[in-house]
């Protein structure tokens, strides 16, 4: 009689560590570069490398927000359907509930960030004055000039001169 409530009581006790333990599922978000800030559901919570753990249930899905100066912005996000977690499952055969953690986040996920390129800052930066940048006729003759350096129908040479020229007009 002991030695079966001895067992009952290990089993329970066993069983009821594996559900505990079988609830949170954690990620490393990091970034390459390193260092970028991240953002879930669009809240700061910090730079990469980053480690997210929740106790969310399967299907969830988390969005992710990874911005560094001079990169592109990464929008992304990951559900909780993404390996099984077997110590729920042990869980769930004792008790019904943990089937709902069944599944986790793979232990790591990697974001690797593209540089924005000289020409997208100077779009963003012409767009963002475009009203008055384009109003004037020196920016049209010089955009025309580059266009035809660009296109080889003068040279380095007749395009610096032409250049000067333009720049002197009042």
């Amino acid at each position: 009689m002991k030695r079966t409530l001895l067992t009952s009581s290990l089993s329970i006790l066993l069983a009821v560590s594996i559900l505990f333990a079988g609830c949170a599922s954690s990620t490393m978000i990091k970034s390459i570069p390193s260092g970028a800030k991240v953002f879930i559901d669009g809240e700061p919570v910090g730079t990469t490398p980053y480690l997210y753990s929740d106790t969310k249930i399967v299907g969830s899905v988390v969005n992710v927000d990874i911005k560094k100066d001079g990169f592109k912005p990464l929008y992304t996000s990951f559900t909780r359907t993404e390996e099984v977690n077997g110590g729920a499952i042990v869980g769930g055969i004792f008790f019904l509930f943990p089937f709902l953690w069944t599944m986790d986040y793979k232990p790591v996920h990697i974001y690797e960030l593209e540089p924005l390129t000289e020409q997208v800052v100077t779009d963003s930066i012409v767009s963002d004055n475009q009203s008055s940048v384009t109003d004037s006729p020196k920016i049209q003759k010089l955009r025309e000039l580059k266009k035809m350096l660009d296109e080889k129908l003068i040279t380095k040479e007749e395009y610096e001169k032409q250049k000067a020229k333009i720049l002197e007009e009042k």
